[in-house]
Formats: structure tokens, C-alpha cells, sequence
């Protein structure tokens, strides 16, 4: 073995920096390796981080510098592995690992405890005997928190991370008011589950017992980052331990969570609501120190993780207004759970948002309420790996495993992990690890599952009482003191609940007024209403000017520059395709003084290569934004290509349009049906929130969809789901055919005030389809067209009446055409929902020579437009319906086969004899 190979790349890292002291003062190190130094020639030879110590040493290293090096290895140990080592488990007993930090795995011995060495420097103690620093050692890296960090590789957040552990060695940096304010923060999160558990015997609260800590904790990162500049806080969590969140926290009255226990119908008859450990809140706070601070929860489904997503889109929102000077100045805030952190994968995709241009927050603060259990199933059985976090090493973000018993080392986890998102701007996580006292609700019996932990859990104090003893030990409160403060603050729980019941109704408080000043929630009368979508042909021609006319001192790719000049001939030749639609939207609402943002896998260019409103210079590849140079006072137009996500990203746009209502927030899949890979954002937000929480969203969401011969995958948007999800007035569903009406669609969506989202099945062949182009005139002058009349149809002639939507439209046309049949009218409908009922009914009256009405979708029976039709006109079930036969999969993989299907339906439409059979 050689020699020198017990040293590794922090030995020779400690060596050199050493040397270079020598070097520059040789009586500033100590005499050992004064004397060491002296004996050796190292030349010119180079050392450093990556390597060992050079072969140029040509004698052996005596003993005691060993020595040294191995105290060095063992400092090392403790920084990598301490953590495995803690006292953070409060219930169970730590699985062993091996190898240990004992100090003979590290070549060193009990003869050695009282030695002095130089290495204990690196920990700030100077030269200190082993002991002293194995002690030192202990109390920072195995006491009640335990740090994950050594995997980092920028060696100046490693060295900020170790001193601040070096300094604050022992947890107590708190004066005796700081010690009896987390006791009165304990106190009420104690107090107030018991609290409940003893008025609403038997009812769902997911109490936060057994990880009370939290509640100082989140009250200690909001007041010290209030101090640090923080003027907004955007905080997400499930139900465990929310409704103490809320009232502790946040400031929400027990008078109105009261309300809510006691099952009282809501002030609005428009209004379902939701349970009430899923409500959002947004208050305004003044802290101990005067700052003024705002406070959002967002509200949150059942779906664990998938809050975390909407709450970076609301940060980012909120950083993205012109008040906001700095991005760290808006702080999110996101609580998990043990089970949801480690399995499900929105929590991944989350974190990889974390540093791309487009999504990044500066810095989330993750913490884990760590019950050691999911429902029922043990830690074991829920992750393959060592800790619920290990997500966190995929950002290489510091992870703090703390006992949430020890309300002093929580406190001090909780602003550690503050102080590193406000320094580095990066994400940061905090295991709080505790238990659950009761079973997943307080109804469930966990000694089925569990019986060993919840016999040990059945004897052990509460974090509060815990800490008391503590406090009375040191003698910083009196033996009255905890009861005292008990009884005060019951008291006015109780004042609050003789409130709560003087009332009949419960009202629930709309999330982010502010943001939503000014605008309206309506019902699906209003939702048919026409509004002013008009734009002055002038100002359609400056922003076609600007959109047209890349840098002259610039470098493109010919094919670019010949695209982006066709924009000024399309508008010269009056000619206006698909993508001048969105260019002459988004320009028009610009001008306007509205913002937008686009996101989505490949967005920038398109999909299919329409949109080009990023253009790269060819020798550089910068980026030409040319929606930001349309006027000097115009709104901010930002687009993104997103990760390959959509659940992630999806919910995180729509996060921005719940917290950014002048924004035209849009999100576009690669193909429709990928949407489906957001299911669960589209289920709990997008088609249910205003109903459960009141919250508007304008969010867009924009998903290709034609039968063009290309598969399954690459065909259906999945209509059918979306509007077997809409009623009332929950949302918009959109199928234009003409890009006047795309223009008038988008602008719409900002013109009104209120929000809704709306879902566009957009073109894939129309794009740049001869047929598909609307004039400027129609632009400047029109309004969005829930139906579109066949405008060369006379009505006295039409035998055959055709409703039909979207791009299947134009395939009917040309068969129409070729056929010379005049006697068949192709009315197109371009709004689903609300389905333009009237319209529709007017113009069966309008054809009433017709006697074949025919509904004509390209999808299969089972799928399309053809059930929705079906529940909200009546007059469709003697519709004769021509469809793909019902299929379990959108289209066939055989380009052959799809055309053969497509081909027999066109047939039907026309000719009621040619039942399709395939």
C-alpha cells in the first residue's frame, strides 16, 4: 500500500492550506509540522483538491503528523456521516450503520482522547485535545439535528454551512424572552388541538400532535425573514396539522374553523366549498419588529405533493411584479409529508424546476412533517432509500434532520435553512421528525398496524411539556407558568366558539383579494355574453412591423429570416394564418398593458414550428424576443420552454394565473393528449376550484388535436374528458377553425372581468393550411363566433345539415366540394362549452328543410363531442351521429388503416347508406 494513501482530498486540502501558512510565515504553524516542513524539498510540484500529496516527498511522514491526518479523516467522517448518528428519532430507536464513527476506524485510540491536535483549528478550537473535539464534533453533527450538506460541490457553501455550525455548536442561542416565546408558539399548537379534540370529539382535524414544533418553527422563519426583506411568504401543505397552521400562523380566526366543524352551509348558494383543512387563506401580518409581511396558504386537494407545484407558480408571480425589487424578497414555503415526499413524483419534478429560467423561485424552504408513517404503512415499506429527503441530492440542497422534541434545535433548524435560501437563493429541507399521535385521522385506530410504536407513543410527553421541563430546569419559568398560558389561550378559544354558534352561516374568505380587485365571478349567463375584442387596424399593422423585422446587425439562418419577413406579406396580402393569430393576440393585449407567458415543452419554436417567438442568432445563439419591442409602455411577454413535465409544470402555471390575473398565462402540449400527464391538476384545480375555494384561474391550456393519420398518441386531445368535467360555469372549452377566431378567443380571455380557464383543442394540419386564414379586417373588426354559420349554404336547398367541430371541418369541405353537393350546410361549432345552445336551436329553425341533421366528429363514437351534444341538447338524440365506431384506443397505429377510418366516415356524412364497418 502506498504510503501516503490514507489521505484523501480533504487531507491534502488541510495540508495545503497548511503549507501555504508555512510558507508565507513559518512561525505561525505549529512546531511538529514546522519541523515536518523543514525536512522535505516539495520543489515546484504541484497539490491540491483532486490529488494526493506529491511523489517529491521522499521520507516518511513521522507518527503524531499521522496522527494528525487521521484526526483530520475523522472531522470528515463526522461531516459525511454524523447525521446517521443522531438523537432525532423521538419514538423509535436508530437503525444501525456501519462503518461507526468510532474513533479506532479512523486509526486513533483511547490513548489519544487527551492528545492535542492541530487539526482542531478546521472546528474553530484551535489546537484541542481529541476529546475536546470528538465533544465539539457530537453536539454538531449527532446531537438532536443531524446535516446532510458534504454532497455540495461549491466549497463556499460548504464553508458557510461549517461555520455556522462551528459557532452554534450546542443549539442554545436563544435569550430567556426567545426561550418563553417558542414556549407560548408550543404552547398554542398544543393547546388548540386538544382543544378541538375535546369540543369535536371523533371529526377529522389531522392533528398536528406529535410534530407541534412546526408551528414555532414557521412562525421563526417568518418573523427573522421579515427582517431580512422578505415582504411576501406563499406556503403550501396538506391537511395534517393545517387548521393549526391557519389560526397560529396565519391568523385565521377559531371563530370561522369553528363554523366549519360545526357543518354549516356556506353565504353563497353558488358555492360548494371544501373540508376545511383544504381552504386557502391570505392575510396581512405585522411582526414583532413592525415589519409588515403578507401571507398566502393555497388552498389544496387531498392529492398530497400537488400544492407544491402551485405554490412556485404563485411565487413566481408575485416576483414577477414591478413592485418586487428582488426575487427573495417573495419566500416559498412547502410542507410535506414523509410518505407524499419520498413517493410521488411531483416532488421530483418540482425540484427540478428549481434553477431553470423559466420556473425558479430562489430558494424554496421543504419541510417534512415527519410522522414515520404513511396511513398505515411503515417507513420501511415506503422508500428504498435511507431518508423520506433523498430528493433533495438531486439539486444538491443541504438537508436538516431534526427531533421534533426539541423545540430550541427546531427553531434553530428552521433559520439555518432561512439564513442559506436568503445567501445562496436554493432550495433547502428540514426533516422534522416526529410522530403522529393518533391514528391517519382521528377516527382510525393505529395499534391495528402499529402496535409496538403507538405503545411507546401512548407514554410519551408532548413537545411542549418537554420543553417546559426544560425551561424550568434552567429556570426561565416558574412551576404556574405553562398553565397559565394554557388557560389564557383556551379562554379565548372558548370566547370563539360561543361566537362561532351565534352564527348561521359559514363564510368562506376568498384566496389573494388583493390580486383579484376589480374583477367578478359569474355564471354561465355571462359567460355567453360578447365582449369587445376589437383592435384598431393601425396599431395591428405596428405590431406587424416590429414582428417582422429582425435585427439588421445581426446574423440569422436564412430560412428564419425568410419566415419572420412572410409575416409583413401576409398582412400586406391580407392573408392572416394560425400563427399571426397568437403573434397579433399576444402584440394587441401587450400594447394593452397586459402581461404573457407561455410555457410547455418546446413552446419557443412550436411543436410544430409555427411560432418561432424566440429566434436564435445564428453565431451565437442569442435570443430575439421580438414581443418586447412592440412599445415602450406595453405589458412583459415571456415564454418558455418548459422540462419534460406536465403535471409539474402545469400545475405551476396555473399557480401564476391564480396569483397574476393580468397575465394571459398559457400552457401548450407537444400533443394533446399528453395533457393526461396532469390529470390530477386538471381533476382537483382546474375544473373544481372556483367551486371548492372561490379561486378564479385564467389559465390556458392549449392541446393539438386532428386525425392526421399519426397514432394514438399523436391524435386525440382527449375532448371527452374535459367536457364530461364541465358544468355550470366551471370553464371554457374551445375548437376554432379560423385564425380570426383564435385572435378574438385569446383576447377575449383578458377582456372580460372575471377568469375562467379556458382548455383550446388546437390545429395540427391547419397550421398551414391554404383555406385557414382570416383577413385584417376580421381581426380589427370581429368578435369571437361561438358557432360558425356555413355562409355559402342556401337554406331553402340544404337537405343534409351538418354540425360539426374543429379541424374535421375543412375534411368535410373538400369532400363537400368535390362531391358538388350544395344541398348540405357544415355548421361549425367553436365553443363547446358553454355550448351555444340558442345558436345551435337557431339554426335548426334557420334549415328546417333539412331532414337528415347529422352530428360529424372524426373521433370515435365513445370519444369527441358526440356525449357531451348528446346531455345538453336534446334535439341531438335524433341527430344521425357519424363517428369512428366506439374504440378503446384513439386511433390506429396504421396510417393506412387511419385513412380507411377517416375516409368511411366522411362517406357517412354524405350518404347515410355508407354505414361505416370498421
Amino acid at each position: 500500500m502506498d504510503k501516503y494513501s490514507f489521505l484523501n482530498a480533504a487531507h491534502t486540502a488541510y495540508f495545503a492550506d497548511l503549507y501555504d501558512q508555512y510558507l508565507k510565515n513559518p512561525d505561525s504553524v505549529e512546531p511538529s509540522w514546522r519541523a515536518f516542513f523543514q525536512g522535505y524539498d516539495f520543489g515546484s510540484e504541484s497539490y491540491g483538491m483532486e490529488g494526493e500529496i506529491v511523489e517529491g516527498v521522499s521520507a516518511q511522514i513521522p507518527e503524531h503528523i499521522q496522527k494528525e491526518f487521521q484526526v483530520v479523516k475523522l472531522i470528515d467522517g463526522y461531516r459525511s456521516r454524523g447525521h446517521l448518528f443522531t438523537k432525532t428519532n423521538p419514538v423509535r430507536a436508530r437503525r444501525k450503520y456501519a462503518p461507526t464513527l468510532e474513533i479506532e476506524n479512523f486509526g486513533l485510540s483511547k490513548s489519544d482522547l487527551n492528545s492535542t491536535f492541530s487539526a482542531g483549528e478546521i472546528l474553530g478550537l484551535n489546537s484541542a485535545t481529541l476529546q475536546n473535539i470528538i465533544d465539539h464534533l457530537e453536539r454538531i453533527y449527532c446531537d438532536s439535528i443531524g446535516v446532510e450538506y458534504m454532497y455540495i460541490r461549491k466549497p463556499e457553501e460548504i464553508e458557510w454551512i461549517q461555520n455556522k455550525l462551528n459557532i452554534n455548536d450546542n443549539h442554545s442561542i436563544f435569550t430567556s424572552d426567545e426561550k418563553k416565546y417558542i414556549l407560548k408558539k408550543l404552547n398554542q399548537a398544543v393547546s388548540f388541538e386538544s382543544f378541538l379534540h375535546t369540543k369535536y370529539v371523533g371529526q377529522k382535524r389531522f392533528s398536528l400532535e406529535g410534530n407541534e414544533s412546526l408551528i414555532p418553527a414557521v412562525d421563526a422563519i417568518i418573523e427573522k425573514a421579515a427582517d431580512e426583506g422578505v415582504k411576501e411568504f406563499v406556503m403550501g401543505m396538506a391537511h395534517r396539522g393545517r387548521l393549526s397552521t391557519l389560526t397560529n400562523i396565519f391568523g385565521k380566526s377559531a371563530k370561522d374553523i369553528f363554523s366549519e366543524f360545526d357543518g354549516k352551509d356556506y353565504e353563497e348558494k353558488v358555492f360548494d366549498g371544501d373540508v376545511k383543512y383544504h381552504l386557502g387563506w391570505t392575510s396581512n401580518r405585522e411582526t414583532y419588529n413592525n415589519k409588515k409581511i403578507n401571507l398566502n396558504i393555497a388552498p389544496n386537494p387531498s392529492h398530497l405533493e400537488t400544492v407544491g407545484a402551485v405554490v412556485q407558480g404563485i411565487t413566481r408571480a408575485k416576483q414577477d411584479k414591478d413592485e418586487i425589487t428582488d426575487a427573495s424578497q417573495v419566500l416559498p414555503i412547502v410542507v410535506h409529508g414523509d410518505a407524499a415526499i419520498a413517493g410521488q413524483g411531483l416532488v421530483y419534478e418540482v425540484v427540478q424546476m428549481a434553477k431553470l429560467d423559466g420556473y425558479k423561485t430562489n430558494g424554496t424552504i421543504h419541510i417534512v412533517v415527519n410522522n414515520q408513517i404513511g396511513f398505515t404503512t411503515n417507513y420501511l415499506d415506503a422508500r428504498s432509500s435511507t431518508y423520506c429527503t433523498d430528493v433533495a441530492k438531486v439539486t444538491l440542497s443541504p438537508v436538516l434532520h431534526v427531533n421534533a422534541d426539541d423545540a430550541e434545535a427546531v427553531v434553530h433548524a428552521a433559520l439555518f435553512a432561512l439564513h442559506f435560501r436568503m445567501k445562496f437563493k436554493r432550495d433547502v429541507f428540514i426533516d422534522l421528525l416526529g410522530y403522529r399521535k393518533y391514528g391517519h385521522n382521528e377516527g382510525d385506530e393505529p395499534k391495528f398496524t402499529q402496535p409496538l410504536l403507538y405503545k411507546a407513543i401512548a407514554k410519551h410527553k408532548n413537545p411542549r411539556d418537554i420543553y417546559a421541563q426544560r425551561l424550568l430546569d434552567e429556570g426561565v419559568i416558574n412551576d404556574g407558568y405553562v398553565k397559565h398560558i394554557e388557560t389564557k389561550y383556551k379562554e379565548s378559544l372558548e370566547e370563539k366558539l360561543e361566537d362561532s354558534r351565534k352564527e348561521d352561516k359559514t363564510e368562506i374568505t376568498a384566496f389573494m383579494q388583493e390580486e383579484w380587485k376589480g374583477f367578478t365571478r359569474v355564471t354561465e349567463n355571462v359567460m355567453m355574453e360578447q365582449i369587445d375584442t376589437t383592435v384598431s387596424k393601425k396599431v395591428l399593422k405596428e405590431i406587424t412591423k416590429v414582428i417582422s423585422n429582425l435585427p439588421s446587425d445581426k446574423k440569422f439562418i436564412r430560412k428564419i429570416q425568410r419566415l419572420i419577413e412572410s409575416r409583413q406579406t401576409m398582412f400586406d396580402e391580407n392573408r392572416l394564418d394560425w400563427a399571426m393569430a397568437e403573434h397579433l393576440a399576444y402584440g394587441s393585449l401587450l400594447v394593452e398593458g397586459f402581461n404573457v407567458r407561455i410555457s410547455g415543452q418546446d413552446v419557443e419554436r412550436g411543436t410544430f414550428s409555427h411560432r418561432h417567438a424566440v429566434v436564435k442568432v445564428e453565431d451565437s445563439e442569442e435570443e430575439i424576443i421580438l414581443h418586447n419591442s412592440i412599445s415602450k409602455e406595453q405589458g412583459q411577454f415571456n415564454i418558455y420552454n418548459s422540462l419534460l413535465s406536465e403535471y409539474g409544470v402545469v400545475g405551476f402555471d396555473y399557480g401564476y394565473a391564480m396569483a397574476s390575473p393580468n397575465t394571459l398565462t398559457i400552457w401548450e402540449a407537444q400533443f394533446g393528449d399528453f395533457s393526461n400527464g396532469a390529470q390530477i391538476m386538471i381533476d382537483q384545480y382546474i375544473s373544481s376550484g372556483e367551486d371548492k375555494w372561490k379561486t378564479q384561474n385564467g389559465l390556458v391550456m392549449l392541446l393539438p388535436h386532428g386525425y392526421e393519420g399519426q397514432g394514438a398518441e399523436h391524435s386525440s386531445g382527449r375532448m371527452e374528458r374535459y367536457l364530461q368535467m364541465c358544468a355550470k360555469d366551471n370553464m371554457f372549452i374551445a375548437d376554432c377553425t379560423t385564425p380570426a377566431n383564435m385572435f378574438h378567443l385569446l383576447r377575449k380571455q383578458m377582456k372580460a372581468n372575471f377568469r375562467k380557464p379556458l382548455i383550446v383543442f388546437t390545429p395540427k394540419s391547419l397550421l398551414r393550411h391554404p383555406k385557414v386564414v382570416s383577413t385584417v379586417d376580421e381581426f380589427a373588426n370581429g368578435s369571437f363566433e361561438m358557432l360558425i354559420d356555413d355562409k355559402t349554404a342556401k337554406a331553402t336547398k340544404v337537405k343534409t345539415l351538418v354540425f360539426v367541430t374543429g379541424k374535421f371541418y375543412y375534411d368535410l369541405l373538400e369532400e363537400q366540394e368535390k362531391l358538388g353537393r350544395d344541398n348540405v350546410a357544415l355548421v361549425r361549432i367553436e365553443q363547446l362549452f358553454p355550448l351555444p345552445v340558442k345558436d345551435m336551436r337557431s339554426i335548426l329553425k334557420k334549415y328546417k328543410n333539412a331532414d337528415d341533421v347529422v352530428w360529424a366528429q372524426e373521433e370515435p363514437r365513445n370519444m369527441g363531442a358526440y356525449s357531451h351534444i348528446l346531455m345538453h341538447l336534446d334535439e341531438a338524440k335524433q341527430f344521425r351521429a357519424a363517428s369512428r365506431r366506439p374504440y378503446g384506443a384513439p386511433a390506429a397505429g396504421s396510417s393506412t388503416r387511419s385513412k380507411i377510418r377517416h375516409q368511411e366516415v366522411i362517406d357517412y356524412v354524405f350518404d347515410k347508406t355508407k354505414n361505416n364497418k370498421r
